[in-house]
């Protein structure tokens, strides 16, 4: 049996990353940023992409 992860709230991602909490909202309008889930009316991350996207940040940089 998998063992879930618990999804990650925009306000978990804003701390990860250190920005506030409107810029993913804004990111999501402007389709960038980490990719989020809509679980009815919440939006909801994956910790695992979350961090995948901020890795790839340095790999695009390079």
């Amino acid at each position: 049996m998998e063992i879930r992860k618990r999804l990650w709230t925009v306000q978990d991602v804003a701390d990860f990353l250190g920005v506030p909490v409107a810029t993913v909202y804004d990111w999501r309008c402007k389709g960038y940023g980490p990719r989020g889930k809509k679980v009815g009316r919440y939006l909801r991350f994956e910790e695992d992409v979350v961090r995948q996207w901020f890795a790839q940040l340095d790999e695009d940089a390079a």
